[in-house]
């Protein structure tokens, strides 16, 4: 396209009175200058002053009197719980009792380990400094609160050689990735808690994966660690051979942020598909998963670990939306409540039907439900400390979302000794 342009000369009309002579003109143009001026001022005071960035550090406490034991391997036990709820709190307290109490957001014990006799808490902790701030200067306050914490930390008795590592926001991803049943929401040590909808969002339920056979999806699954997937016994009913299968990751079944093929399939020796007793699977992946922060591992339960009816609980799954309908491609998700086996086994309920190694979750009114498609997806729950923990499997259930009608679920904690025994975890 060719664009042309012409010169029109205007004459000149006879003498004129320019517009900046006039007075009134220029008293507004000085009062706008003025205004353009102090805005400009007042939004550089604001991000020098009071714009805020995330800044994580990460320390380890030495802890002398308690000693270690193998109920501190794991994050699923009580003792490890209460002494991670205890060092948190001893750590929010100082500081939100400091001049740092504005700046302090939250501290997160992410690993205890042993240390001689006693134990070693690795701990994150995360502040919101302005942009400016001295790096050096800040630290050095950081310091100086948790050693006045350590000569005053009540009946644990601490090492004050602590000293504390600024860690990029990265790094602090990392760190999280290599703990079991964490979400976004904990990695970023947010104060929010948003669950809701039902379409989940990337990285939400990292530990979900799509069992498929020739890319079409048949089930999902339930990452437990770098090379084993949980699953439902009946998924292999119709293709036993682990040749057959592939797992996908993400929250897409058409586009998966990584697949893997199957090596071994190990179904319950005792699996009854009549009864549903027992219907629990491993599968060992052919290739180790490199953890992302959407792909990691949910926390397994203690075998001793309650559950009590009415709390609430998350099913996850590419399930259809109704009774014989089809799967959807985007990962859903379904917030729901535990059901006591004796009520899930009333007479107007399962009549009997449901056993000690199942369990119900689902509303009394129906409309949340795991339905076709979910089978060896996760029932997950949240604890004190916002570490997801898997509680069931997706088993059975008469149609889907009927009143009275709940999902039955493998339940976790009769099989942990079990999964230990075919998974070594």
């Amino acid at each position: 396209m060719t664009l042309s342009f012409s010169l029109i000369l205007r004459p000149v009309r006879g003498p004129s009175t320019s517009r900046f002579q006039n007075p009134y003109v220029i008293c507004l143009i000085v009062i706008a200058g003025v205004i353009i001026l102090a805005v400009t001022i007042a939004l550089l005071i604001h991000f020098l002053a009071f714009d805020q960035k995330a800044y994580f550090y990460r320390s380890t406490f030495q802890i002398l009197n308690v000693k270690y034991s193998n109920q501190l391997d794991s994050p699923a036990t009580q003792e490890y719980r209460s002494l991670s709820e205890k060092i948190e709190s001893m750590i929010t307290k100082a500081f939100k009792e400091s001049n740092l109490r504005n700046q302090f957001v939250r501290a997160h014990v992410v690993k205890i380990r042993q240390d001689g006799n006693g134990v070693r808490a690795d701990v994150v902790m995360k502040f919101r400094f302005t942009r400016n701030y001295n790096g050096a200067t800040m630290k050095s306050r950081i310091e100086s609160v948790l050693h006045q914490m350590l000569n005053n930390s009540g009946n644990l008795e601490i090492n004050h050689s602590t000293e504390i590592t600024s860690i990029t926001d990265q790094d602090t991803v990392n760190i999280f990735t290599n703990a079991c049943g964490v979400r976004p929401d904990l990695m970023t040590l947010s104060e929010e808690r948003i669950i809701g909808g039902t379409k989940a969002e990337e990285g939400d339920w990292p530990w979900q994966v799509s069992l498929q056979v020739n890319n079409v999806h048949h089930c999902g699954g339930i990452l437990i660690s770098e090379v084993w997937i949980l699953t439902a016994a009946h998924c292999f009913r119709s293709y036993p051979e682990p040749y057959q299968w592939t797992v996908n990751f993400g929250i897409s079944t058409l586009l998966p942020k990584l697949r893997v093929r199957v090596r071994t399939i190990s179904v319950h020796n005792n699996y009854n598909p009549i009864t549903h007793e027992n219907d629990i699977a491993a599968v060992y992946l052919n290739q180790r998963v490199t953890f992302t922060k959407n792909i990691h591992t949910v926390c397994l339960p203690e075998a001793t670990q309650n559950i009590p009816p009415g709390s609430t609980a998350y099913v996850t799954g590419w399930g259809s939306r109704r009774y014989i309908g089809n799967a959807v491609t985007e990962l859903e998700q379904g917030r729901v409540k535990i059901i006591s086996n004796e009520e899930c086994n009333g007479p107007a309920s399962y009549n009997g039907a449901v056993f000690s190694g199942m369990l119900c979750a689902g509303l009394p009114q129906g409309g949340v439900d795991a339905c076709q498609g979910d089978s060896g997806g996760p029932l997950v729950q949240e604890d004190s400390r916002r570490i997801w923990f898997l509680v069931g499997i997706v088993s059975w259930g008469y149609r889907c979302g009927l009143p009275d009608k709940p999902g039955v679920y493998t339940r976790v904690t009769t099989y942990r000794n079990w999964i230990t025994e075919k998974t070594g975890i």
